[in-house]
């Protein structure tokens, strides 16, 4: 037995699943999963001192890979100061600023400690802005564990067959509308059916909760324009795209404006962070400038904001980071895309700037519906193949996978050889 098999077991009777977070279990590929004990650039070493190329970055917050030099020299500086102090400080005030200047819909922010913290309170605000009740999502977009958003939840909700969590409330659900995502007219057409009713229009504008899907022209302008003409607030989840599709994340690589835009991972450069922010006239609300109340005692943590604005400094003064990000994953999914077709594989492979997934369907995924078409026994052969030539890809096919700076040529070269031998294992 594995040392990483030993500690699972060993997990699961003090930690339900044996894990702090669903997806993190193999339940949707199977076998035990890898207890990692070390990271440094792309790699990744376990429990058992096996070494991975790393796809996954913590989920996307390593976007400059794990353990950047610049990132940890700003922690260990901070670190003598005290890990938390329950109060203000000069860090939280130059990360605001910050996250004002480079995201185009931020006029005031507010700091928590998680991207699902994030999501939660906008809506919240969104609620106390407009006096309304509902809220409008789209299928397979995760937007985090709260109650309002695990209706037709993607991610890790989605891989286990439960989306619809028990727990939730039928007088919640009732207040929050799905419709499938890149679909224009069921938005108006659930507008109309809720005539001044809607608080707030949520949505992934790149999902990454299905595997990454990209929203089809037009799509995003039309969510603006129907937010706009019915008094809606229009939410950008931008928690996993934020900092990663563009300096300004997705709304500054589609050119639409929400309302309100939530942000996390890579803010924080691999500490737990969140924010949420947004016109001024709506962020006014939150306590205590407004009645719309919302607090967090270790939110803006002092050791988080070190490590968030050195990651954002270094994005932010190296704009060729972004050049590098899109050469790097255009070579990956082309060369996965190039791969599939030579082997007779009719497969999809998705991507926006550095986030990309192979689907194991021959038809276009611009959905839910055609995300859940996937050969999924197929994937979870392929995942494990990748894992014995030491890549470590989402255990899910409904996650998106994220390339960090520290991929470099050698690395796509093993991707690929190693992509192309596990597709035909995979199909043997």
């Amino acid at each position: 037995m594995t040392t990483s098999e030993t500690l699972f077991a060993r997990a699961q009777g003090v930690i339900p699943g044996g894990v702090n977070s669903p997806v993190r279990a193999f339940r949707a590929v199977g076998g035990a999963p890898l207890f990692m004990q070390s990271a440094q650039g792309a790699w990744l070493t376990d429990a058992d001192g096996n070494q991975y190329v790393d796809f996954i970055n913590s989920w996307g917050p390593m976007i400059l890979g794990h353990a950047p030099e610049v990132v940890l020299e700003a922690v260990r500086q901070a670190l003598p100061h005290s890990l938390s102090y329950g109060a203000p400080t000069r860090r939280e005030i130059e990360l605001a600023e910050l996250l004002i200047e480079l995201v185009p819909s931020v006029e005031k922010v507010r700091l928590v400690n998680s991207g699902t913290e994030a999501t939660m309170s906008a809506v919240r605000v969104a609620r106390g802005y407009t006096g309304r009740a509902k809220i409008l999502k789209f299928e397979g977009c995760y937007h985090g564990h709260g109650d309002s958003f695990l209706i037709a939840a993607g991610s890790g909700a989605l891989t286990l067959g439960a989306p619809d969590s028990p727990g939730v409330t039928q007088g919640v659900a009732q207040d929050t509308l799905t419709v499938p995502y890149n679909d224009l007219a069921a938005v108006h057409a659930a507008i109309e059916a809720n005539p001044d009713q809607l608080a707030a229009i949520i949505v992934e504008p790149v999902v990454g909760n299905m595997g990454l899907v990209e929203p089809a022209p037009g799509f995003l302008a039309g969510l603006r324009a129907l937010c706009t003409q019915h008094g809606i607030v229009l939410i950008f989840d931008e928690v996993m795209t934020g900092f990663r599709l563009a300096p300004g994340g997705a709304q500054q690589l589609y050119g639409v404006v929400p309302d309100m835009t939530t942000l996390g991972k890579i803010i924080g450069g691999g500490l737990p962070v969140g924010a949420y922010g947004g016109r001024a006239d709506i962020m006014n609300q939150v306590a205590p400038a407004g009645k719309v109340y919302q607090a967090g005692t270790l939110s803006g943590n002092p050791l988080a904001t070190a490590a968030g604005l050195a990651q954002l400094r270094y994005l932010h003064a190296h704009p060729e980071v972004y050049e590098q990000l899109e050469a790097t994953s255009a070579r990956l999914a082309d060369g996965t895309r190039q791969i599939a077709q030579e082997l007779g594989l009719h497969y999809t492979v998705n991507r926006v700037g550095s986030m990309f997934s192979l689907f194991f369907t021959p038809r276009p995924v611009s959905n839910l519906e055609d995300a859940k078409q996937s050969d999924l026994p197929a994937f979870g052969r392929y995942f494990h193949a990748m894992l014995r030539r030491g890549i470590y890809l989402a255990p899910s096919q409904y996650e998106a996978l994220f390339v960090s700076t520290a991929i470099t040529d050698e690395l796509v070269d093993k991707y690929l050889t190693a992509c192309r031998e596990s597709l035909i294992e995979a199909h043997a």
